[in-house]
C-alpha cells in the first residue's frame, strides 16, 4: 500500500473511497465534511441524519456518490468529542478507513488530514500512517491472506505548509508502523521456527551493511565464564542454547548520553517443571515479546537517526521441562554474584533478566528501559491493554510515560513499594524469584530492581498489551501487537 500526502481539493479527488472526519458533539457540519455536503447539494447531510450517525469515536457512516463529486464513497469517521480529540483518534480513524476498504474492494482511499484541536500537521500525519499501516497488517506465513490492501492511501491537505509539515510525519510514521511490524512478525511465528538461535540471526541481520550498528553474541561458554546463571539455569531444560546478545547503534555524532533497551527473550515458555496448564501454554510463543520490541526498533535506528548511543540487550532461552532442567529448590547465581532461589521455575523471565540487566549496568548508561511479558498479576491489575510501569526514576518515568502517550500505547505506572522486599528474600539465598499470592507484577519489578545497582531505570510488564488474544481496536487484531516499538521509537527522538 503506497502512501502519500499532497496538496488538494476534496471534492475532485478520483477515489474508491473518501474518508472525512466529524465530531460527536458537532451541531453542524464544518471543515472537510461541510465542504463535500456543499458539493453534494445537502445529501450528505440528510442521509447522515436518516441513518442516525452519531460520531461517537470509530463509528462510520457509509455511502455511494451519484456523481456529485469525483469520488465512488464517501466514509465519515467519528472522531469523538472535538475537545476530547487526540493522536490516537486520529490513528483510530486513518486504521477504520483501511479496514472498510479492505471489506469494500476499494483499491484507491483518500483522506482528509484529521487536523484538528491544535494538533500539528506532522504529528496527524505520523499518527494516521501508523493507524493505517498497522491495520492493514496480517500475518500471512503460513496461509492466504483474506482481503486484498488498498493500492493507495493518499492525505490531502488544503495548505502547502501543512503537506510539508505532514511529509515529515509520514516518514516518522512509516519507520514507527515498519518496526512494529518487524515485532509483530516474529512474535506472530510459531516457536517450532523461531529458536534463541533464530533471535541471534536476526539481530545480525539488521546490522549486516550497517556501519552504525555492531552485534555481539555471547554463547554458552562465554556466559559461563561471564557467570551469567540466570540464562544458564532457565536454558538448562531445552535442546537449543543460549545466548546473550548485545547490539550497539552508535550516530556518526554522539551526544554524551546513552540509552540501554532490555528485551525478555523466552522463545517458548512451558513453565519448566512448574509446567504451565495447557491452556495457557497457547500463547507462549509471544514471551520473546519484549526483545522482539528492541529488535523492532533497531531494525529502525540507522533510519531514524537518533543522537544517542543505543544498547539492546536480551538473553535468548528456552523454557523446556526435561531430566536436565532446573528444580524448584535449585539455588542460581546472577552476573552479579548475588543468588536466587528457584521456587517456581514458571518465573523464568526475572532470572534471565537478572543477567541482562546486570550486564546493561556495566555499560554505564545514562538509563535502562526494560521489557518484559513478566507477570500475569499484572494483566490482573491493569488488564490486557495496559502495561504496567516501574522505575527507580520518576523523571525517566515521566520520561518514557511520554512518549508512550504520543505513540498511543498505554501504559501506567505502579510503586515499587519497598515494604514488599521481604516477601522475595530467600532464606538460604539473596533474593527468592517469588514473592507470596498477592502483588506479584510489584515484586517481581523490585527482584529485577536487584539488578540495575543506582542506574536509572524504568520496568515495562507489557505481558497484557503484546499479545491480543481478541481484536483491541481498528489497528489492533488478535495476535501479536509490537507494543512497545512506538514507545521507543518515540522515546529515542526525543533524547
Amino acid at each position: 500500500m503506497e502512501m502519500r500526502v499532497y496538496k488538494g481539493d476534496l471534492t475532485q479527488e478520483k477515489a474508491d473511497l473518501l474518508v472525512v472526519g466529524h465530531f460527536s458533539d458537532a451541531k453542524v457540519l464544518s471543515g472537510a465534511l461541510s465542504i463535500l455536503d456543499k458539493a453534494m447539494a445537502g445529501r450528505l447531510a440528510k442521509l447522515m441524519n436518516e441513518d442516525g450517525f452519531k460520531a461517537k469515536l470509530a463509528t462510520t457512516f457509509f455511502t455511494h456518490v451519484n456523481g456529485e463529486i469525483a469520488a465512488k464513497r464517501v466514509l465519515v469517521v467519528g472522531l469523538g468529542k472535538k475537545e476530547e480529540v487526540d493522536l490516537e483518534a486520529v490513528r483510530q480513524a486513518a486504521a477504520v478507513a483501511v479496514n472498510v476498504a479492505k471489506e469494500c474492494g476499494a483499491k484507491t482511499v483518500v483522506s482528509e488530514l484529521h487536523l484538528h484541536g491544535g494538533l500539528k500537521a506532522s504529528d496527524c500525519a505520523q499518527a494516521m500512517v501508523e493507524g493505517a499501516r498497522l491495520a492493514d497488517y496480517s500475518f500471512n506465513k503460513y496461509k492466504k491472506p483474506s482481503h486484498k490492501s488498498p493500492k493507495l492511501f493518499a492525505i490531502v491537505a488544503n495548505d502547502g505548509r501543512d503537506v510539508r509539515s505532514a511529509e515529515k510525519g509520514l516518514a516518522l510514521g512509516e519507520l514507527a508502523a515498519q518496526g512494529t511490524i518487524f515485532a509483530r512478525d516474529l512474535v506472530n511465528t510459531p516457536a517450532h521456527d523461531v529458536h534463541p538461535e533464530t533471535l541471534v540471526d536476526v539481530a545480525k541481520a539488521i546490522a549486516k551493511g550497517k556501519s552504525s550498528i555492531r552485534v555481539r553474541v555471547f554463547d554458552r561458554e562465554a556466559l559461563k565464564r561471564m557467570g551469567a546463571g540466570g540464562i544458564l539455569g532457565v536454558a538448562q531444560g531445552s535442546d537449543h542454547p543460549p545466548y546473550l546478545v548485545h547490539m550497539t547503534y552508535k550516530p556518526a555524532k554522539p551526544s554524551k548520553k546513552s540509552i540501554a533497551l532490555v528485551g525478555k527473550a523466552v522463545t517458548f515458555d512451558s513453565g519448566g517443571l512448574s509446567l504451565k496448564p495447557a491452556d495457557f501454554m497457547m500463547t507462549m510463543k509471544c514471551d520473546m515479546a519484549g526483545a522482539a520490541a528492541v529488535l523492532g526498533a533497531f531494525s529502525v535506528i540507522a533510519r531514524l537517526a537518533p543522537a544517542v548511543e543505543v544498547h539492546g540487550i536480551f538473553g535468548a532461552v528456552e523454557n523446556m521441562p526435561s531430566g536436565g532442567a532446573i528444580r524448584p529448590g535449585d539455588v542460581l547465581t546472577a552476573m552479579n554474584k548475588k543468588t536466587m532461589e528457584v521456587l517456581n521455575t514458571d518465573a523464568e523471565g526475572r532470572l534471565t533478566l537478572a543477567d541482562t540487566l546486570s550486564y546493561a549496568v556495566k555499560l554505564k548508561p545514562s538509563f535502562i528501559v526494560d521489557l518484559a511479558t513478566l507477570t500475569g498479576a499484572c494483566v490482573v491489575a491493569l488488564g490486557e491493554e495496559i502495561t504496567g510501569l516501574m522505575s527507580n526514576d520518576d523523571k525517566v518515568a515521566a520520561h518514557v510515560l511520554s512518549a508512550a502517550a504520543l505513540a498511543g500505547e498505554k501504559m501506567w505506572r505502579l510503586p515499587l513499594e519497598k515494604n514488599y522486599k521481604k516477601v522475595i528474600k530467600s532464606q538460604v539465598a539473596d533474593l527468592q524469584n517469588i514473592g507470596n499470592k498477592w502483588g506479584g507484577a510489584l515484586t517481581a519489578g523490585l527482584f529485577l530492581e536487584e539488578f540495575v545497582d543506582k542506574t536509572p531505570w524504568v520496568h515495562l510488564d507489557i505481558a497484557g498489551p503484546a499479545f491480543a488474544e481478541r481484536d483491541i481496536d481498528a489497528y489492533t487484531h488478535k495476535g501479536a501487537t509490537g507494543h512497545g516499538v512506538r514507545t521507543l521509537s518515540a522515546l529515542l527522538r526525543s533524547l
